[in-house]
């Protein structure tokens, strides 16, 4: 089985390992056999270039989260480089949002402010979000996602878009970045059932849920 595993999110998780165990964190949990091709190593800010190569060489998933790590203040993930040397990078939002749309913007300017240059980002990003997070997809779920062909899985989301300027598949990414938010999403099947149509959640009482969450959000921050 494979393991999710918060990974060197902070610059004191990397600290505290090498001071307690000698090593820093992707080394550490490796000595116990944590990492293969179905585990995810969640933001990986604090590693070093041995570890990349040791997580490319287990075949594990890193999954950036640009948000998170921006509104926590830990630092940006080297995502980029970790591309560089072939690792599989995904796409997540650890909580901080559940819009995947703004968590792509939030990578493209994130990694080209922190570059100092413009030009990046572009297609890496793209990768992250799009085929790399399909193909992680895939290894969990074990079934073809992602396309639109008899036999896969018929994830799919339709939105509201109006798009001011031509939307063809060689701009669709440019639409998405500069266009397309989560507000947008007006329908969402997963494996062909429909969840969420007419943006209203299909079986659910949507004010229940809400209600009951206030309730307990209350008891939690009570009970703490």
């Amino acid at each position: 089985m494979g393991f999710h595993v918060h990974t060197a999110e902070g610059k004191a998780d990397r600290e505290a390992s090498i001071e307690k165990y000698g090593v820093p964190v992707v080394k550490r949990l490796d000595q116990w056999g944590i990492w293969n091709d179905l585990s995810l190593a969640i933001h990986g800010v604090h590693i070093d270039e041995e570890e990349m190569d040791l997580l490319r060489e287990r075949e594990a998933a890193v999954i950036h989260n640009p948000e998170s790590n921006m509104g926590n203040a830990v630092g940006r993930a080297q995502v980029l480089k970790m591309l560089e040397k072939g690792l599989l990078v995904g796409m997540g939002t650890d909580g901080y949002t559940t819009d995947m749309f703004e968590g792509i913007k939030v990578a493209n300017l994130l990694h080209k402010h922190g570059e100092g240059n413009p030009s990046v980002g572009w297609g890496e990003i793209q990768k992250i979000a799009f085929p790399n997070n399909i193909e992680i997809a895939e290894r969990q779920f074990n079934h073809r996602i992602g396309v639109i062909e008899p036999g896969n899985r018929a994830d799919i989301i339709i939105l509201d878009y109006r798009p001011r300027t031509p939307l063809t598949p060689e701009n669709y990414y440019m639409h998405i970045l500069m266009g397309m938010s989560g507000r947008m999403v007006e329908t969402v099947l997963v494996d062909g059932r429909v969840l969420l149509e007419n943006r209203e959640l299909v079986g659910l009482d949507e004010e229940k849920i809400f209600r009951r969450a206030r309730e307990k959000a209350e008891r939690v921050w009570r009970d703490l």
